[in-house]
């Protein structure tokens, strides 16, 4: 053979590897053993060698070798981030190499909802079972509700412990900016308020006003009267199946705000940053008092016969649904 030949030869070879090669990288990888993708963990550490066998005990991949290969040759063997990751069935090995090489790891979230009670907060960190360890309920009002992204792996108390961080630095920053003359003690008296405010509405432009309220009497020196604080001490914050019995607004306990004066002794629930920011900067009112005005929202007065009057429509809103619910038998007409 001629050196020509030989050149045209190896030339053809060369060609027939780097066909080969590129196939190999960009051609679709092994179908997933189950389902529409694959999910595989790569440890903290783990070097490429390591990955790849990782890779293809899940399916992943194909060929350690050629992962191995492509990664040294595309300078994305050093740049390989641990994590818990999710590739598509018949996945790439360019695709497998980017999506490892930038840290394109499976994201969760845990969502704690404005105004649940930090036993919630705990047994939602612990039915999160991409999270590990165990973690006791924080303080009430401890946390800020919020939705947090988590990776597979994290210690469910450093979740907690941003949580935390996260209300006191919101609290903080609130607290130095607060409006003059407050009643309050301590930031955590803001919390406490904040708490009640977040469980008597859902309406974000009543939180200010209903703050100002509560505010009012605190200054006036009147008992709140709240129903939440008083279902809290009766249940620690789980729903009380029924309206407040007359006995149940006498119980005796450091939560029910129609006995006891001033603020309960700690927040009832974790309130978020727009009840945090009423309790703090309140609306400027002269009110008093609120009821439910039978569509969601309430109706605010100033004076007690102002206040007896909505609390009189409001029972005959009431009635009028309970007969609706149960009308009286052979009388549908009485509601």
């Amino acid at each position: 053979m001629t050196a020509y030949g030989a050149l045209v030869t190896l030339g053809a070879a060369l060609l027939l590897v780097a066909v080969v090669g590129l196939f190999v990288y960009l051609g679709p990888g092994p179908k997933a053993l189950q389902g529409a993708s694959t999910t595989v963990v790569l440890p903290s550490g783990a070097g490429v060698a390591e990955i790849a066998s990782d890779l293809r005990r899940g399916g992943v991949i194909g060929s350690n070798t050629a992962f191995v290969l492509a990664a040294e040759v595309t300078g994305a063997a050093h740049k390989l981030k641990a994590g818990e990751y999710a590739f598509p069935s018949r996945a790439s090995l360019h695709s497998v190499i980017t999506a490892v090489a930038e840290g394109r790891v499976v994201r969760h979230f845990v969502t704690i909802p404005e105004g649940v009670t930090s036993q919630v907060v705990m047994e939602t960190l612990m039915r999160a079972e991409y999270l590990t360890g165990v973690v006791a309920a924080p303080a009430e009002g401890a946390v800020l509700p919020e939705t947090y992204e988590v990776r597979r792996g994290d210690d469910r108390s450093a979740v907690l412990r941003r949580m935390i961080e996260a209300r006191d630095k919101d609290l903080a920053e609130l607290w130095a900016h607060r409006s003059p003359g407050l009643p309050y003690r301590t930031p955590e008296d803001a919390v406490t308020l904040a708490s009640i405010v977040e469980k008597e509405t859902a309406k974000p432009d009543e939180r200010p006003r209903i703050a100002a309220i509560f505010i009012n009497r605190l200054r006036a020196g009147m008992r709140l009267e709240s129903d939440p604080t008083t279902v809290y001490g009766l249940t620690g914050g789980r729903p009380l199946g029924h309206g407040l019995r007359v006995s149940e607004l006498q119980s005796q306990t450091p939560y029910n705000t129609y006995v006891i004066p001033g603020l309960p002794p700690t927040p009832i629930a974790n309130p978020g940053r727009a009840s945090l920011a009423a309790a703090l900067d309140p609306l400027n009112t002269n009110e008093l008092y609120f009821v439910a005005d039978g569509t969601g929202g309430h109706v605010f007065s100033s004076t007690l016969a102002e206040h007896q009057q909505n609390v009189a429509k409001w029972r005959a809103i009431e009635a009028r649904r309970n007969c609706e619910a149960q009308p009286p038998p052979g009388k549908p007409a009485a509601c």
